[in-house]
């Protein structure tokens, strides 16, 4: 017993000299766990029609980054949860990845109104959301990096198109919550500066199925174009009840913000053939790495699958998220978040290279207007360069009349320039 004692002894003094010289045991274990990380998207609800994809391709990024060695040499893992199309959800299953579960990153949401919903407990834990989908700009948080589109890279310039095309009679339609009315302020402003009109303006409960009303309110006003900034399953019936009422991409057409290949499935491509979207990527771009990662896709979940914008950001923003880890050397957000800030921090995307701009952490990335096939995929009818983010439409002299914290447009055109 005596010599079971002095042996623990000696090995306690051992211990205790080499932690005075600095020697740790810890992190050797530490390297050898798993980085934990949350996917949280809305799996069930009237949002699921489309978040499920982009989960989808979330773990996807997470096995070939994992098969390739994974971040900083440990495995990625992930947690997920279910938003179930609530906002009070969102916000309670990001506080678990957070406080409970310890994640180093959540990557989720579509909604503005389930981002907004995490926004402010992302930042009171000091975590990191990568959201991957396009949103009405006007926010800028440290602890959310924006792989979406901002306003300048979808709504603005989907406007200016539909100007270029002649069109002028504008009728608003869209889902009850922050993101189309926010987007339809700026749509306002951005008619009215270039003398086009608003004839209409409609919104309909998020996952509302009933549009007799609003049809006949469409008809009343005799607009040229449609603006579509509904949401999930309210674009089924929408579309549905469009054709129903006779009407076709010739007689009206429309422009949708929020309606992908994956959603162009669900509505019936009979339905929606030859209407206009606006995105930032669709399956059918040339490029080696998009007929890579639309074969792997395929191959990992059913060849009648196709790939669309959110998900390809869901996608690339784990890659962006990795290359910001490795930059820093470490999972902690305060590191990470410096790195990007720092710049040059970029991925080999299949809609072509990104890169994550510092100063207000969304992705740079170009603009393509489409218009929906006979296959249900897209085709690119217009297409820029790689637009720089403006979240704030600073750039642009008649958003002025939209409200902006004071300071941010110095902030953004010092940062710019």
């Amino acid at each position: 017993m005596f010599h079971m004692i002095r042996k623990a002894t000696t090995k306690w003094l051992v211990l205790s000299l080499l932690m005075l010289l600095g020697v740790s045991f810890l992190p050797a274990v530490a390297q050898d766990e798993p980085i934990k990380v949350g996917i949280l998207h809305s799996l069930s609800g009237t949002m699921s029609i489309s978040e499920t994809t982009v989960r989808d391709s979330t773990l996807m990024a997470i096995e070939e980054i994992n098969a390739a060695g994974g971040v900083l040499g440990r495995q990625i893992e992930p947690i997920i949860e279910d938003g179930a199309s609530d906002w009070p959800t969102f916000a309670e299953k990001a506080r678990k990845l957070l406080s409970e579960d310890g994640v180093a990153v959540i990557f989720g949401g579509w909604t503005s109104a389930s981002r907004k919903a995490m926004l402010p407990v992302v930042e009171e834990n000091n975590g990191l959301l990568f959201y991957p989908v396009q949103y009405e700009g006007l926010e800028m948080s440290p602890n959310i990096v924006y792989t979406g589109a901002t306003t300048n890279q979808q709504i603005v310039p989907a406007v200016e198109y539909l100007l270029e095309q002649g069109h002028t009679r504008f009728f608003l339609l869209g889902s009850d919550y922050v993101f189309p009315r926010t987007s339809n302020t700026i749509i306002r402003a951005q008619l009215d500066a270039a003398g086009a009109e608003v004839v209409g303006e409609e919104y309909l409960p998020l996952g509302g199925t009933e549009f007799s009303s609003i049809l006949l309110r469409i008809q009343e006003a005799d607009p040229d174009v449609i603006f579509n900034t509904l949401n999930g399953d309210s674009n089924v019936a929408f579309y549905n009840q469009f054709a129903d009422a006779g009407y076709t991409a010739e007689s009206l057409p429309t422009m949708s913000v929020s309606i992908a290949e994956e959603e162009v499935t669900g509505i019936g491509v009979e339905n929606i053939l030859g209407h206009m979207v606006a995105w930032n990527y669709y399956q059918t771009v040339e490029n080696d790495t998009n007929a890579a990662f639309v074969e792997a896709f395929k191959a990992r979940y059913g060849e009648e699958r196709v790939t669309s914008d959110p998900m390809e950001a869901g996608y690339f923003g784990v890659y962006l998220w990795a290359a910001a880890v490795e930059a820093a050397g470490t999972t902690d957000v305060d590191a990470v978040r410096a790195a990007i800030n720092a710049g040059g921090i970029t991925a080999d995307a299949p809609e072509g290279p990104v890169e994550l701009h510092g100063p207000t952490q969304h992705t740079i990335k170009p603009v393509r207007i489409g218009i929906i096939r006979e296959d249900g995929l897209i085709d690119t009818i217009s297409e820029t360069e790689p637009v720089i983010p403006d979240p704030y439409l600073c750039t642009y002299e008649w958003a002025g009349v939209l409200t902006r914290p004071e300071g941010i447009c110095d902030m953004f055109m010092e940062t710019a320039s």
